[in-house]
């Protein structure tokens, strides 16, 4: 028997894909903004910071980067509660994403920083700048410069990473997409159309990325 494809579904079941377009872009914000922040001032500890933050950071990082995802959500969302703080689904999909995004990015961030030739840190003390003014004014820029490209394509990573958390019934485009493929039993054509939706993200996020990048780092050059 010859499958016939049919997207008629897509009528019935659209409001259901849409709120799942704008939960997965609505972690995908919180996650990247937070998650880079949390990044920069990890990798400020690793890079600058006093000696007694070094540790617990590295832990931190070296924790998360070698653990999955799932498990670390599974973490917040399941193993919390045990410790009397409850979250949301979506709480604690936006709490795994920043966190998981903070270790990464906290690295490929620390790489720029690393690579800071020693005279802007010179520089910054002889304008009588304190430590964490010269990494402000003088240094995060320029290494965000030189490291936008891999920051760019992690957050990317961690916004398709986003699908796993629909196994804590976090309403985003994977839920919708199971969702509709067991009302209307047409998995082929919801998970391509979900497969489509992702690509279209990923291609729309890069682009937001690159022009983000030209506009923070406009008029400077990587010296």
């Amino acid at each position: 028997m010859n499958y016939v494809f049919s997207f008629s579904w897509l009528a019935e079941y659209y409001p259901v894909l849409l709120k799942g377009i704008l939960i997965t872009i609505e972690l995908t914000v919180v996650g990247g903004l937070l998650g880079v922040a949390l990044g920069t001032t990890c990798a400020w500890a690793r890079a600058l910071g006093p000696a007694w933050i070094k540790p617990p950071v590295s832990a931190y990082v070296e924790l998360i980067r070698n653990t999955p995802f799932l498990i670390q959500l599974f973490f917040i969302f399941f193993g919390l509660p045990s410790l009397g703080v409850r979250l949301t689904e979506l709480q604690a999909a936006n709490l795994a994403m920043i966190v998981n995004l903070g270790a990464y990015s906290c690295e490929i961030i620390r790489a720029g920083i690393q690579a800071t030739p020693r005279g802007q840190f010179e520089a910054g003390a002889s304008l009588a700048m304190t430590p964490i003014q010269t990494f402000r004014y003088v240094v995060l820029v320029p290494a965000l410069q030189r490291i936008w490209p891999a920051l760019s394509s992690q957050v990317v990573i961690v916004m398709l990473g986003s699908a796993v958390v629909s196994q804590i019934a976090a309403e985003d485009l994977t839920f919708a997409a199971n969702f509709i493929q067991s009302r209307s039993f047409r998995a082929f054509e919801a998970y391509f159309v979900s497969t489509v939706i992702y690509l279209v993200l990923a291609i729309v996020l890069r682009q937001i990325m690159a022009g983000v990048g030209g506009m923070l780092f406009a008029r400077r050059s990587v010296r």
